[in-house]
This record gives structure tokens, sequence and C-alpha cells, in this order.
């Protein structure tokens, strides 16, 4: 039962990623569109993003939940050394939800609303870079359980420049992703052409920040390349993900949107698994060689077995719910369009 949570665990990251990740990725597109296309992004955004907004924290939650109940120790080390970019990520998913609620449905139209705006932007940037900051500094071998003071246990577990590296990084996929479903859902040709040529200047960003992540891995002494290129399974991973980016490049010259979408979830899971793969299943890194596993840190075997199946029972609830939330919103714009 515990490889039935650890797969849950992994694919309700994917999927926050995934859909959280281009959430995230409307804002960010927003806050870097010019001042005469930001009203024309906005209204595209949100119709590309209207049928996972509701929907897409809870594989996050899913995640928390996995881990509290199925890997305490894990959850209480990572909630302790990095509980500062922890609550800086939750206070930007309240800040970036009450926004985006009060600029779209606020019963008063009025001066706040000039306010909501740059916070609904702003809070979808920071988002995903403390989530990446989080992620990195998990697997950096920076948090110290013997640290004597603040900054050692507190600070420097994260401040470094890998993890401010991979936060950017994290923020560049989920500015990638918004751009690629975005293209779908425009209405004339100028804006799937104006879209298009976002989404090649958001690959172009990913890759440079992904060459920066490398760069601070190997001024911090971490063996990211060898994680990454070190075995089979994780160079054909990277192998994989490098020629659909092709695929992509020439399939963003044609009217192929779904393509695209499932070539951008195909490279967000190649790079996922890639990351993750080697050390598995350690998943944090910490100071002196010591790690967190999955297998030797896992709960109580009732505990597993029982996480196990409601996570088994509650997948046949919630998948067939989500896909027809999809299904409905996609109607709904197919009927609009054709009146």
């Amino acid at each position: 039962m515990i490889y039935v949570v650890i797969v849950f665990l992994w694919t309700s990251i994917l999927l926050y990623i995934l859909l959280g990740g281009a959430d995230f990725g409307a804002g960010i597109i927003e806050l870097f569109t010019s001042k005469a296309n930001q009203a024309k992004t906005r209204k595209t955004m949100y119709n590309a993003i209207g049928p996972i907004w509701e929907a897409n924290h809870m594989w996050l939650i899913i995640a928390i939940v996995i881990l509290f109940v199925g890997f305490p120790k894990i959850y209480t080390t990572v909630s302790i050394y990095l509980h500062i970019p922890l609550v800086c990520m939750l206070l930007g998913i309240i800040a970036r939800g009450t926004a985006f609620v009060f600029r779209n449905y606020d019963a008063v139209k009025d001066d706040m609303q000039r306010l909501y705006t740059p916070i609904f932007m702003y809070s979808s940037l920071i988002t995903p870079f403390f989530l990446g900051i989080i992620a990195a500094s998990s697997v950096s071998g920076k948090i110290d359980l013997q640290a004597k003071d603040f900054l050692s246990a507190y600070v420097y577990s994260w401040l470094n420049w890998f993890s401010i590296s991979v936060g950017v990084f994290t923020v560049s996929i989920c500015g990638f992703l918004a751009t690629i479903f975005i293209i779908g859902q425009t209405d004339t040709e100028q804006s799937r052409l104006h879209f298009i040529k976002m989404a090649r200047r958001t690959i172009y960003v990913v890759m440079f920040s992904g060459a920066l992540v490398f760069l601070a891995a190997y001024l911090e002494r971490i063996p990211l390349t060898d994680w990454i290129f070190g075995d089979i399974p994780g160079l054909i991973a990277i192998v994989a993900a490098s020629i659909s980016l092709v695929i992509m490049f020439i399939a963003l010259n044609r009217d192929k949107p779904i393509l695209l979408r499932l070539l951008a979830g195909f490279q967000i899971t190649m790079i996922l698994f890639a990351a993750t793969y080697t050390h598995f299943p350690d998943i944090v890194l910490l100071k002196n060689g010591q790690n967190l596993s999955l297998l030797s840190h896992q709960g109580q075997a009732r505990a597993i077995e029982s996480l196990a199946y409601a996570l088994l029972i509650g997948s046949v609830f919630i998948l067939p719910a989500l896909v027809y939330l999809i299904y409905i919103f996609q109607v709904r714009k197919d009927n609009a369009g054709s009146h």
C-alpha cells in the first residue's frame, strides 16, 4: 500500500504544477503584458483557467494530507525548517484568491479595483516562486537539523542561489504553461498569433532559467547534473522532453492546441521524473548526508493502509468530476463561439 500512497503523492504534485501552474501563469502573463493588451489577455486567461480555478489547490491539499498522515516526520521537518517560504507561499495563495474574487465579483465597483489587480498579479508571481524554493530546499542538502541559531536553522536552509534559481525556473514554467493553454482559447486569428509569439518567448525564458538552475547547483556543489544525467531513465526523460520541445515549436505554427497542451504536460512530467528518480525514495536531503525517505520514514502501517484506500476511493469521485468540469466549460465555450 505504501507505493499506492507514493504514486498519489507524486501525481498530486505533478497535477498541481500543471494545473495550478497554468493558473498562476495567468497572473504572471498579465503582469508582463503591455497595458494595451492587458484587458484582452485578462479576458482570454479567465476563459482558459475557468475549469481549474476552483479545483487546482485540491492537488496541493492532497499532497499535504498525504505527507501529514503518511509521513509525519517528513511533514514536520519541512514545516519547521522551511516555515518561512511556506508561510510566504500560503499568504500568496490567500492574497491571489481574494484579489481574484473581489476584482471580478465585488458588488461595489470603486477605487479598490485598482488595488486588486496588482495584488492578483504579484501574488501569482510570488506563490510559485516560493513553491520552487521549497522544492529546491528539500533536496539541496542545506537543512541542518543540528543548527544552533535561527539563521542557520530557518534562513540559510532556503536562502541560497540554488533555491532561488529553482524558484525563478518554477515561475517561468507557470508562464510557459499559461501561454500554451491559452492558445486554444483565443477567438481571433490575431489573438492566436499574439499568444503564439508569447509562447515562444516563454519557452526561451524557461530554457534560460533552467540553465541558471544548473549554474547555481554547480556553485552550491549540488550534484544536479549527476541526478539528471547520471542514470538511463533520467537521461531518457530529458531526451524525450527535448524532442517534444522540437515538436512543440513545429506545432506552434499550426492550429493544434490540444497537441500543444499534451506536449507541455509531457515535458513537465519528464522534468519532474528526471529530477526525482535518482534519489527516490529519499524526498528530503539533509545536511551531512542524512536523508528522509518515503520508505524508511513512513507512518504506522494501519495509517498507510487507510490512507491508500481513502485515496483510491476518493479518486473514483474526484477524477470523473474534474473531467466533467473541464468538459462542460469547453462545451459552454464552443456554444458561445457558435452564436
